[in-house]
């Protein structure tokens, strides 16, 4: 099969492990639906899922009704999410989220869960122009771990004790600025949070963060399988065996302008 060049990361040693991930906070999800149809004026919508990854927003779209084109360019991702949501009205196609390969013009929704910060933003907000039907929007999405959680606070305090430069990325950035930089493309922003609580074990927290790709733990090399190694050590040490943790489920949308 013929590799597609990714932006930024390959995820596919990560592929598995993001069933242990949070999913999106269910009523921001439905909000987000009520507002692609009434932009839309249809009572199904088509949507555009950009870095379906796993198929986690995009199974949550197609249960409440959507119909779904999931876009992953990873090859080990997109067959988990095939196998996952066989039963479900979605179509899977390898692509990237600056050349999608969609037509034109054919979407009342696009949206990127947890996936528009491994890409070029701007590119992928042209994409997504493209893509949308008139006075439509895009939205992206993040779960965000609430810092102030006492769970989430030890956790962040044993990461920073192994890795003191650690910094969460443009994942945890406001993402107003991006698109009023290209309000000839979005305007009319809305933002939307949500806190949930999520119950884990250690051990699938632990899962959990093997789904994270980032520069300080390269889980493909030695040193990175033996610095996470120790993190994991002593978050077993320091974390009770089963825990609820606040997340914060966060979305800007905008729809596509003249």
């Amino acid at each position: 099969m013929e590799k597609i060049v990714e932006q930024v990361w390959d995820y596919t040693k990560h592929a598995k492990f993001y069933s242990y991930r949070p999913n999106y906070a269910p009523r921001s999800i439905d909000m987000l639906i009520e507002l692609a149809k009434k932009s839309s004026g249809k009572s199904k919508v088509k949507v555009a899922d950009i870095g379906a990854g796993t198929g986690n927003l995009s199974i949550m779209l197609a249960e409440r009704g959507c119909e779904v084109v999931a876009v992953e360019p990873n090859d080990a991702m997109r067959e988990i999410g095939k196998e996952r949501t066989k039963d479900l009205d979605i179509e899977w196609v390898r692509a990237t989220g600056i050349d999608s390969t969609l037509k034109d013009g054919e979407f009342d929704w696009v949206s990127f869960g947890s996936s528009f910060n491994v890409m070029d933003r701007t590119m992928a907000l042209k994409e997504s122009y493209r893509l949308l039907k008139q006075d439509c929007y895009f939205t992206c999405m993040w779960n965000h771990r609430d810092l102030n959680d006492p769970i989430q606070k030890e956790a962040e305090n044993i990461i920073m004790e192994f890795v003191p430069s650690y910094t969460r990325g443009t994942r945890r950035e406001d993402q107003r600025p991006i698109i009023e930089a290209h309000k000839d493309l979005f305007d009319n922003i809305i933002y939307l949070e949500e806190d949930f609580y999520f119950h884990q074990s250690i051990e699938n927290y632990i899962n959990a963060w093997q789904s994270v790709k980032n520069p300080y733990w390269d889980l493909e090399t030695k040193e990175g399988n033996e610095l996470f190694e120790k993190i994991t050590n002593k978050l077993k040490q320091n974390l009770p065996s089963e825990f609820g943790i606040k997340y914060t489920t966060r979305a800007w949308s905008a729809k596509k302008v003249k």
